[in-house]
């Protein structure tokens, strides 16, 4: 009974938080969508277990199996084994275990990392850009390579910057701020036929942040040795995540990874810490939900940014789409305005909180940059115009976007433009 009432309390506060969103415009699902009822649920069924899932006691068995569970949901959306997918605080973590965990292991077994070459792109997440700045400092020597114009990493641009000492490859799957989609399947096999040419080993990473929202993500599809999940950018909670780690990082003593954390042997010895079961149900709850709706929820967002990135253009002739929304995620928008003289380098964030006032949530770039430095080093990567990645805003659509939001959205927005004179 009192399960019962604990989940109509869920649905109580998911509905007033609904009710609380008919007088707002939610356009920063890339942040932080809302979390699904499903997922609510999942995780309210969870936490009425009471075990540690490393205890042998029948609790700690029943959470371990609930864990399992969800371990095993998300493998089957990955197309692969339940034991290479392993559990962590979120997407920063993931991305962070991938990276430095590796390379701690491989300095290891090296006894340093001189004469090792890693290759990212430039405009990665911080999780992974400081990550790899965190490689270089163990010695590791680290190329940047750059997008083209309309926000592509080219696989001729990553061939040309191997070499022999090549020993890991980073590329994100959809850009953050942008969502311009990278070739990643394509890199992946360019990347294992360099690797056979020359009788050497590259590994392959991907921060997969919310693609899994439109793409499919099947593992064996896409090429790669590691790839970062986050339960809060797939409709899930926060504070989870998931690293797969492929076959190629298993040898006989056990997975290729020094851990970042110490004081206990959970998740393959590679991520100590009591596993949360609740928000791993959450997110695999979450997961199955957004996959199956992914192409039809797909078609729809598509067509709605599409049509308010026209309609954005049309009202400030002024305004720039960064990057190539032919070639993005389907819910995502890029634009920038040019500076209000009287603002100077604070347009973007004026406007941001103008919208905001009047009612719409969107960010300036990604959330974890928001506040910091005033340029996008995504939109700089772009080489147009310096004002381009002064004054950006990212505009994401959801599931619980519709045609009228937009239309207020285009309408308060070309008000405010024409305002502070930016058209």
């Amino acid at each position: 009974m009192c399960f019962r009432f604990a989940i109509l309390a869920d649905f109580a506060q998911y509905t007033l938080l609904m009710s609380f969103w008919k007088h707002r415009v939610y356009l920063d699902h890339a942040s932080a969508p809302p979390v699904l009822p499903a997922a609510l649920q999942a995780m309210r069924q969870a936490e009425t277990l009471v075990g540690n899932p490393g205890a042998i006691h029948e609790e700690g068995v029943m959470a371990k199996k609930s864990l399992e569970d969800s371990r095993k949901r998300i493998a089957h959306l990955l197309g692969c084994k339940a034991r290479e997918i392993i559990f962590t605080s979120g997407l920063t973590e993931a991305n962070n275990l991938g990276i430095v965990g590796f390379a701690r292991h491989l300095e290891r077994t090296r006894r340093g990392l001189k004469g090792t070459h890693w290759i990212v792109s430039s405009i990665e997440h911080d999780s992974v850009l400081q990550a790899f700045a965190e490689v270089e400092a163990m010695g590791g020597e680290i190329s940047y390579v750059e997008p083209n114009s309309r926000g592509i990493v080219r696989v001729e641009t990553i061939e040309k910057a191997l070499r022999k000492e090549t020993v890991f490859v980073s590329v994100g799957w959809a850009n953050n701020e942008i969502g311009t989609v990278q070739p990643i399947a394509k890199i992946g096999q360019a990347l294992r036929a360099y690797a056979e040419k020359n009788s050497s080993t590259v590994i392959f990473h991907t921060d997969a942040g919310q693609a899994p929202l439109y793409l499919s993500t099947i593992i064996d599809s896409l090429h790669v040795d590691l790839l970062a999940l986050g339960g809060n950018k797939l409709y899930g909670p926060h504070g989870v995540g998931a690293l797969y780690i492929g076959s190629r990082l298993t040898g006989p003593s056990g997975i290729m990874f020094a851990p970042l954390t110490f004081g206990g042997h959970q998740e393959r010895r590679i991520r100590a810490g009591t596993e949360n079961v609740a928000l791993a149900a959450g997110f695999a709850a979450a997961y199955q939900r957004i996959a199956s709706e992914r192409a039809k929820e797909s078609r729809r967002l598509e067509k709605l940014r599409n049509k308010l990135a026209g309609e954005l253009s049309a009202a400030v002739p002024a305004l720039v789409v960064n990057g190539d929304i032919g070639e993005a995620l389907p819910h995502m928008l890029n634009i920038s305005i040019p500076p209000i003289r009287a603002l100077a380098e604070r347009t973007s964030e004026y406007l941001t909180l103008a919208l905001d006032r009047a009612g719409f949530a969107v960010s300036t770039k990604s959330a974890c940059r928001e506040g910091e430095e005033s340029s996008s080093h995504v939109v700089r990567a772009l080489q147009g115009e310096p004002w381009h990645a002064e004054h950006t805003i990212r505009i994401s659509l959801g599931r619980d976007t519709r045609r009228r939001h937009l239309k207020r959205f285009v309408k308060t927005f070309a008000e405010l433009a024409k305002e502070h004179g930016s058209t």
